[in-house]
């Protein structure tokens, strides 16, 4: 079985373990979205996309299984780190690469490395087009109009 496939597996688990079916749906929904977008902005800004969809599929699962958001990024990095352990699909390397997108992915203001900014845009581009209807976030605007151009989405 493939790294990621594995670590789907996993989480998959994980989010099963919820109680409430429509969180359930959505935490699914959004984990898996982030990820497919993970991989479509890795591989055209030559990143890794394995990797991506791996920070992806673990981004927000600190949140989903406490069901808080607080501090959800930096606890989410601890939680990311224990289960890539746990299940030795990553080098030491890779799990750092990971931990600090997931670690970072909240701070949509910020810049910080290729793989940090590459786990932001993929959550940006499932908020902002998940739901059409809604309004793009504040802190959220200036990145995905960026994303919009970049893909050719003006």
């Amino acid at each position: 079985m493939g790294r990621l496939k594995e670590l789907r597996k996993y989480v998959d688990g994980k989010l099963n373990e919820m109680p409430d079916a429509d969180k359930r749906n959505s935490a699914i929904a959004h984990l898996y979205g982030v990820s497919l977008a993970a991989t479509m902005i890795a591989k055209k800004r030559g990143l890794d996309p394995e990797i991506a969809s791996m920070a992806a599929m673990l981004h927000d699962l600190y949140a989903y299984e406490s069901g808080s958001y607080d501090d959800h990024a930096h606890k989410g990095a601890d939680l990311a780190r224990d289960v890539l352990q746990e299940l030795g699909l990553t080098t030491d390397e890779e799990t750092d690469i990971i931990c600090s997108a997931i670690y970072h992915h909240d701070d949509k203001l910020a810049v910080d490395s290729a793989m940090d900014e590459c786990l932001k845009d993929a959550d940006v581009i499932h908020h902002c087009m998940n739901d059409l209807s809604k309004e793009v976030k504040d802190k959220e605007k200036a990145r995905f109009e960026n994303l919009c151009k970049e893909f050719g989405m003006d």
